[in-house]
């Protein structure tokens, strides 16, 4: 049994080719998205309960290995996935996409260590900020950002009061250039505010601010746990996954 700890684009496909090759496995989503897009197979939503509830689910579940496809910055997991798999003896590979940091635009960027200092340095350098940092990051820019009129993207609706100025747009990628030139104009966008999530769903964004020489600000990666084997390519995951379906 593979349990494969998902939520991403990578994650779907993973299950997608892991349900052709016949492989037992389980996909686990967090359940903070109201309407999660499903990968094929089985799939368990929810949380485990911290360290000691991922290793009782290891056991009794009888998983003989671990993918870690979670979001690059779902840390959390990663970091008790880690950590349950080394003590109950079960494999763990990381499957993580590349960031962005090879973009062409990357050494023009402002990069941040944490979402605090992202409002900062947005709040320096425009008044009509466009945020794709997520909902659960929000809180941190209402303040240094509350008196500017900034157009925050997200899939589903935030869980804290924003200024009145705001305006939240509900969506999903992928994004083409073009739409998101549009937005940008249209909402006169003279500041990007993102993560470093990498992949080509949601980067058309970054691609736009460079043609039109806007600023970008940019939220580093968390660290990953030492010692986890990691890749980036799906098929990779699907031989290593093969290896362990014992």
């Amino acid at each position: 049994m593979i349990l494969v700890l998902g939520g991403t684009g990578e994650a779907r496909e993973l299950a997608r080719l892991l349900q052709e090759s016949g492989v037992r496995f389980e996909s686990s989503l967090a359940g903070r998205v109201a309407r999660p897009r499903m990968p094929e197979g089985a799939v368990r939503i929810g949380g485990f309960g911290g360290v000691d509830g991922l290793r009782a689910h290891l056991r009794n579940a009888g998983v003989t290995a671990v993918v870690d496809a979670t979001h690059p910055f779902a840390a959390g997991i990663t970091r008790n996935a880690a950590v349950a798999c080394a003590a109950e003896g079960v494999p763990l590979l990381r499957l993580e996409r590349p960031g962005w940091t090879e973009h062409q635009a990357a050494a023009s960027w402002h990069w941040v260590d944490d979402h605090a200092a992202a409002a900062l340095a947005a709040a320096a350098l425009g008044s009509r900020p466009f945020l794709t940092v997520g909902r659960q990051s929000l809180a941190r820019f209402t303040g240094p950002l509350g008196e500017s009129d900034a157009l925050v993207r997200v899939v589903d609706a935030p869980d804290v009061e924003l200024p009145p100025r705001w305006t939240v747009l509900h969506s999903r990628g992928p994004y083409d250039a073009a739409s998101e030139r549009e937005l940008m104009d249209r909402h006169g966008v003279d500041v990007v505010v993102t993560k470093d999530s990498g992949g080509k769903h949601t980067v058309a964004k970054l691609d736009v601010a460079a043609r039109l020489d806007v600023p970008v600000v940019v939220v580093s990666r968390p660290p990953s746990p030492a010692g986890i084997a990691t890749t980036p390519d799906v098929e990779a995951s699907v031989a290593w996954s093969l290896r362990h379906d014992l």
